[in-house]
């Protein structure tokens, strides 16, 4: 599977495609959803070692919360992901811990960098709680949870490995479970800043984009650990192949049939495209031009859904 994406939604769609699945994968179920007009939730459940290496990840569960027209969103549409999102991030923590259970919220990422930014601005807003309960509990409702949140930075900019922080943080601080945000990639054009991934199975920061950095995970950090993603770039080739595929939809409108543009459309483009552009050095990694107002909007989505959900 050499498309660069950490979505396990695109991941069973690659591998459906590849091995002429019409049906679900061996060790792998998957239930789908819509609400209102501009929401679909997706949920993947990887269920063993089957479905492990089909998919090309850890089994467990996988929501992918798919939101039309974010990229232009207005305050309902907004507030309405962020129910979404509430919604089934609260159906997997409880799941794992206890309603008065400590949860530590880390965003990754580089503030300094726009499409790796999400993290830390979705830590800026999240509702911190676990100090206002030791030093000022009147000022909070009586079943509140203790919250705390840190933004690690990167290993360019710190030194250490984000896995090593955060060992450091848990042996300290305590927490029951880790709810840890970050920019993702993608494989499709229209996910970038539209789509919302919550994993229960953790995250290996940077794999989307060929920079893998040590996995967080309840294998390695001993505690649950929750992933919530946002695709914010794309591959050139991806863009590449979408856009060979647009073109090819438009010339079968026009021309109604054309067995030598079906064909084309049957074949695998990403990889030849990919060998291609690696030869030439041009294998980037690309993201929109409004990625800044793309951000503010995913970020105010997630950073509700989860102080809704805590």
């Amino acid at each position: 599977m050499d498309f660069r994406t950490d979505l396990a939604l695109e991941r069973r769609d690659i591998y459906r495609k590849a091995n002429q699945i019409e049906n679900e994968i061996p060790g792998v179920e998957s239930e789908e959803l819509q609400e209102g007009e501009n929401i679909y939730i997706t949920k993947v459940k990887i269920l063993d070692k089957q479905g492990e290496e089909a998919i090309g990840k850890p089994a467990g569960t996988y929501v992918t919360i798919d939101i039309k027209n974010l990229k232009m969103a207005a305050e309902e549409e907004i507030e309405k992901a962020a129910v979404s999102v509430n919604r089934e991030l609260q159906d997997i923590i409880s799941k794992h811990i206890e309603p008065e259970d400590d949860i530590l919220v880390v965003g990754l990422g580089n503030l300094a960098v726009t499409p790796d930014s999400l993290g830390p601005k979705v830590v800026q807003d999240i509702d911190i709680t676990r100090h206002l309960l030791k030093y000022a509990p009147q000022y909070l409702e009586e079943n509140a949870r203790p919250v705390s949140a840190i933004a690690p930075g990167v290993l360019g900019t710190t030194g250490i490995e984000t896995q090593e922080i955060l060992q450091g943080i848990i042996e300290n601080v305590k927490p029951k479970m880790l709810i840890v945000i970050d920019s993702l990639a993608s494989k499709s054009i229209e996910r970038i800043s539209s789509s919302i991934q919550i994993a229960d199975t953790g995250i290996v920061p940077g794999a989307g984009v060929g920079n893998a950095r040590k996995e967080l995970s309840q294998n390695t950090l001993g505690i649950p650990v929750i992933a919530i993603g946002v695709p914010m770039v794309v591959e050139a080739a991806t863009i590449a192949a979408d856009s060979l595929d647009l073109f090819i939809e438009k010339m079968q409108k026009q021309a109604k049939s054309n067995d030598f543009l079906n064909k084309l459309r049957d074949e695998d483009k990403y990889s030849a495209i990919k060998e291609a552009l690696v030869e030439e050095k041009f294998d980037l990694i690309v993201t929109p031009k409004e990625i800044d107002d793309l951000i503010e909007n995913m970020s105010s989505v997630v950073a509700r859904g989860i102080n809704k959900s805590l």
